[in-house]
């Protein structure tokens, strides 16, 4: 008969508590600031540029406040995302970096 020892429950316990704690945080629905939900480090893997501020400035819109952007025609955004990005329209940007935020929220980044 062989005896063996298993250690390192209590912290995968532990680390399961956390992300069921988080889990319950993400619930619902979130209002959130485009420059936490498209960080620098989304904006340098997946375009050129290396903030959101460099992708406005690069758009050829002028872009410095909400009301600004909601002006913006959403088929030449589109077509400017296309363009530049990995994404084929605002929206899959946006899908894109929604998903990655609620990992980060989540602890598994």
């Amino acid at each position: 008969m062989f005896k063996f020892e298993m250690k390192g429950f209590d912290k995968l316990q532990r680390r399961l508590e956390e992300l069921r704690r988080n889990a319950q945080a993400l619930d619902g629905t979130h209002q959130i600031p485009l420059s936490e939900l498209l960080p620098p480090s989304f904006i340098k893997r997946n375009t050129k540029f290396e903030d959101l501020e460099a992708v406005f400035q690069a758009s050829g819109f002028a872009i410095e406040s909400q009301e600004d952007f909601e002006k913006t025609p959403d088929d030449e955004w589109d077509k400017f995302i296309r363009e530049q990005t990995r994404f084929s329209s605002w929206e899959e940007m946006l899908n894109g970096a929604v998903k990655e935020w609620a990992t980060r929220k989540l602890g598994l980044l």
